[in-house]
């Protein structure tokens, strides 16, 4: 799972998977799913994400792996 940040739209992407979308859902207003060919879901973009979600802190609780931060 990636989460990228895009400063210029401000949009978050929340990728779920490697796998291509082929079919997009908006929830709300300004909130997409994305599905693959499969209907699995594969990323949620959200717009206007600095006034949907508080993108000041980032907590990751009990993820039974390595997390890699990357800055830029």
């Amino acid at each position: 799972m990636k989460l990228k940040y895009y400063p210029d739209t401000d949009s978050l992407y929340i990728d779920l998977s490697g796998n291509t979308s082929v079919d997009s859902q908006e929830i709300s207003e300004g909130v997409v799913l994305d599905y693959d060919d499969s209907g699995n879901l594969v990323g949620i973009d959200i717009d206007n994400a600095s006034k949907k979600v508080d993108l000041r802190e980032l907590q990751v609780s009990r993820i039974p792996f390595t997390v890699q931060t990357i800055a830029g």
